[in-house]
């Protein structure tokens, strides 16, 4: 199964851009853009999607042909929940918003809440991803100490636990319902700590030449996998066990990170970062790796032999091994040739103009520029070159700004601009007012 992650930590575009070709679903991380409501509207976005939002991206979805699967961290990457004071006693350490305390009682009823408003607002989900990679600081809070301590337990352990009791509401709540979680805490965790909790691998595949992670059936502390199961298809290559009817099983599968090929770069690291990509300057990389799975020989010798052609509307610049000239016709397409403008272009030409002009760094200088002191003759010398530099990016920037907008809400196109632009072209703004 092929899906296409969507991490809406930042960068979220508006539901009228949500439209994918060339995979099996989306994997949708709503973080604060979830229409949170009650006392969980705290959590939300002040541009977070509406309930009806919500229902058009999985209307889209579906005239796509498109599975959605909803992703609701339940361990790690919480900072979106545990950075307000009301949830700040759920840390695991009290200084980082990071991974929730698995000790602390409203941990776990806090997630059902959260996967209880998520999973109400997706009935036609037969999928649901739970997270659970990069617990940092996992076993470092006291409680936690206390824990292994009386216990004689290990942050494997406790992993597991609170997993358990995650899958064990999924289970109660929601039968037939399929989990899928990422796999890195998983791998430091020997086999035998895995059997020992009941978990199971069911199914291996290596497909691709990538690690794939294994099918595991996880059941509830107590209840040993029933020997009555019916093979039930997973990912491309795999087959996992659904329990029989009846038995207390789920369907475990784990999405392998951070070893597969990401099919789309994220918009941030995490909820603290600066934004690092906008979705339309990914859709080529989306493309090409969506296109890529589907489509290359990967039993080759040489992989990309076997790709013969670009995928359909991003012109010949995408064809392998090397790209070449071409516009392109995709959604966003003008982002993605304005953002390279602004990437190859925007610091090079206003550092070049600003340090490489003899007459302003003879001339103009912050010194002058301070007592507004200079010499006319002098000034006139590069005065058009730069009023021409400065009109001709202002002009740039406004077009870009108003792509943008059509997409993303008000506080992405502001960061962005913060980021990649204004650092730059505020000193040519700066300068062109003290030459005025």
């Amino acid at each position: 199964m092929r899906l296409v992650h969507l991490d809406l930590k930042g960068a979220a575009p508006r539901v009228s851009y949500l439209e994918q070709r060339g995979a099996h679903g989306i994997l949708i991380e709503y973080e604060d853009m979830f229409p949170f409501k009650g006392e969980l509207e705290i959590l939300k976005s002040p541009h977070a999607y509406s309930e009806e939002d919500i229902e058009r991206i999985q209307q889209l979805a579906e005239l796509h042909k498109l599975e959605v699967v909803p992703l609701v961290q339940t361990f790690g990457h919480v900072e979106f929940i545990l950075k307000h004071e009301k949830y700040q006693h759920l840390r695991e350490v009290e200084r980082f918003p990071n991974s929730f305390n698995p000790h602390a009682p409203d941990t776990l009823a806090l997630l059902q809440r959260i996967l209880a408003q998520v999973m109400e607002k997706h009935r036609r989900s037969t999928w649901i991803h739970i997270g659970a990679d990069e617990v940092f600081h996992l076993g470092e809070g006291m409680d936690s100490k206390n824990w292994m301590s009386h216990n004689k337990g290990d942050t494997g352990t406790m992993y597991l636990n609170h997993i358990k009791e995650v899958l064990g509401f999924i289970t109660t709540q929601y039968w037939g319902l399929r989990v899928l979680m990422w796999d890195d805490m998983l791998r430091k965790i020997s086999v035998g700590a895995l059997q020992g909790e009941r978990m199971r691998t069911a199914a291996v595949a290596d497909e691709m030449g990538v690690s794939a992670a294994p099918i595991l059936l996880a059941a509830p502390a107590g209840v040993v996998p029933s020997a009555q199961q019916e093979p039930v298809p997973g990912p491309a290559g795999t087959r996992g066990l659904r329990p029989a009817r009846g038995a207390s099983g789920i369907l475990l599968l784990l999405a392998p990170v951070p070893m597969t090929p990401s099919l789309l770069p994220p918009p941030e690291y995490d909820h603290y970062s600066v934004l690092c990509e906008l979705l339309p300057v990914g859709i080529p990389s989306l493309a090409i790796c969506l296109q890529t799975l589907v489509n290359v020989c990967w039993c080759s010798s040489s992989p990309s032999s076997c790709m013969t052609s670009a995928p359909s509307g991003l012109g010949s610049q995408l064809l392998l091994p090397f790209p070449s000239e071409g516009r392109g016709v995709f959604p966003g397409a003008e982002i993605y040739h304005m953002v390279e403008q602004v990437n190859g272009h925007l610091k090079e030409s206003i550092l070049k103009a600003l340090e490489e002009e003899s007459a302003i760094k003879g001339w103009f200088s912050p010194y002058h520029r301070k007592r507004q002191f200079g010499n006319p003759r002098n000034m006139e010398s590069f005065g058009s070159k730069v009023l021409k530099l400065h009109e001709d990016w202002e002009s740039f920037i406004r077009d870009l700004r108003g792509h943008l907008e059509r997409i993303y809400f008000p506080d992405t196109v502001e960061e962005w601009m913060e980021e990649n632009v204004n650092p730059y072209l505020d000193q040519l703004r700066d300068l062109v007012r003290d030459y005025r």
